[in-house]
């Protein structure tokens, strides 16, 4: 369905202003500038795709769904001993024993992420993934900007209401009930995602595909018969459905975290995304690109397995176990030698450093590029020391080598406020596109959040020096 604009003919610097004065504040990480409203730079009007990279990015959506569906077949059947054994020991290395256990358990077997968010890097031959996110921010803030830049005219896409309908679509697909009753739990190390996660619970409600309610684990009530949640005004709501809006690292933190998972055991209510720390992994990029794994991903996945290999940056776990005198590390060449020995890469130029070292997950390290090491960016000492930080973790936190690949360079229109007028920033993107998993194999695009950091910048994420706006499709877009 087209945007029609509310408010026609605006020029750009009245089309930015507008959207400041509309935009909710205080949705993108629970921050928020009291006279702007907002802690970034809008852009008066969306990030322009191309036909071709939105054709690209939609095509991605099922066979990330096909691939969630084969790792988690590999891992039971890697835990049970049919696969082989390495790759249960690879996602389950660093993990609680009750964590290990709870993925493991044949009721949640053939549950997988209901929300898929990749975080593509567009370079000048396309995208590549720098990693897959099953619970990720900006779901509620995306659905924000959405509708205010169609009260502009503006058909961004997943359409106006992609965000809130796509979530409320999945949490139907999950609970098994047209309109479920759905709590959206935000934990305390996540609270900075509770401004826009309630705004969604309340755009949700207002579409009236479902009864959903934005809360703390401290709001849920437990019986032997269901799970209910306690509003502000007293009233308990029998639910179908929770969505986990917190890490598992965080999980023997969470208020009632056992009551949710045991009332989730004896079916009393669904929870997405599963209790599957093992489809939470960085690492598993490289399981993709195991070349003892080859076969096995090619049957699996079919056609989608060339694509994701393209799209899946080669990626290496940090293991600092001994290699026999004979074998090398596979594909991975330092100063034109196959490296058998991680010391080989210390020593490297900074021209030859195009690597990220980050922790592959079930760490507070491992979200919002906290624990992201860039090689090129470092002094030599302190790429040494990222090196050996995460060799040196990997029994407790397992670390990744990933091939780092710049971004394309930009340039998009911006509102400078000091100015009052509209500004040009030469930046790089990252393109972050919301799946969201609707049943029968089937994934529904709810939105595409753009954000455009400096070009100084090393790592692009959501920061007051960059411009974050929906996408929409145009000839002639990136």
């Amino acid at each position: 369905m087209g945007c029609t604009a509310l408010t026609p003919d605006l020029t750009a610097r009245q089309q930015a202003e507008y959207l400041t004065e509309r935009m909710p504040a205080g949705l993108f990480g629970g921050v928020g500038i009291e006279e702007s409203r907002v802690a970034w730079r809008l852009s008066p009007e969306p990030f322009w795709l191309s036909p071709q990279t939105f054709a690209a990015i939609e095509r991605l959506g099922p066979d990330l769904l096909k691939f969630y569906r084969v790792l988690a077949s590999l891992y039971q059947r890697s835990a049970r001993g049919t696969a082989p054994s390495f790759i249960a020991e690879e996602l389950d290395r660093g993990k609680p024993e009750a964590i290990v256990r709870a993925g493991r358990q044949n009721r949640f077997k053939s549950d997988l992420p209901g929300v898929i968010r990749p975080d593509l890097i567009l370079t000048d031959g396309g995208f590549i993934a720098a990693e897959l996110d099953s619970v990720p921010g900006g779901m509620g803030f995306v659905g924000a900007m959405a509708e205010v830049y169609c009260e502009l005219g503006f058909d961004v896409a997943g359409e106006t209401y992609g965000m809130p309908d796509g979530l409320a679509a999945m949490l139907a697909a999950v609970s098994g009930t047209p309109r479920p009753v759905a709590a959206l739990v935000v934990s305390e190390e996540s609270k900075a995602y509770r401004p826009e996660i309630a705004w969604l619970a309340d755009a949700i409600t207002r579409r009236g595909s479902a009864d959903a309610y934005a809360c703390r684990p401290e709001d849920i009530v437990f019986t032997e018969e269901a799970l209910f949640v306690r509003l502000p005004d007293g009233r308990e709501e029998k639910l179908n459905v929770m969505y986990r809006n917190f890490e598992l690292f965080d999980l023997l933190n969470v208020p009632k975290a056992e009551l949710m998972l045991y009332a989730a055991r004896h079916n009393r209510v669904k929870i997405t995304p599963p209790v599957k720390a093992h489809l939470e992994e960085k690492l598993s990029f490289a399981l993709l690109h195991n070349p003892a794994l080859r076969t096995t991903w090619q049957r699996e996945l079919g056609d989608a397995f060339e694509q994701l290999r393209a799209v899946f940056p080669a990626t290496w776990v940090l293991d600092p176990r001994p290699l026999p005198p004979q074998a090398s590390i596979c594909s991975l060449v330092a100063r034109e030698e196959p490296v058998r020995e991680w010391t080989q890469l210390f020593d490297l130029p900074k021209s030859e450093r195009d690597y990220v070292v980050k922790p592959s997950g079930f760490s507070e390290l491992a979200w919002g590029s906290r624990g992201v090491r860039v090689g090129n960016d470092l002094t030599h000492e302190e790429w040494r020391a990222a090196l050996s930080k995460g060799l040196a973790s990997f029994e407790q936190t397992p670390y990744v080598l990933q091939r780092f690949h710049k971004g394309k360079r930009v340039r998009v229109p911006y509102y400078d406020a000091k100015r009052t007028d509209i500004a040009v920033l030469d930046g790089r993107v990252r393109l972050c596109p919301y799946f969201f998993n609707v049943g029968q194999d089937t994934v529904k695009l709810g939105g595409i959040l753009a954000t455009i950091a400096p070009a100084d910048k090393r790592l692009i994420h959501g920061m007051s020096e960059a411009i974050m706006s929906p996408c929409a499709v145009r000839e002639g877009g990136y």
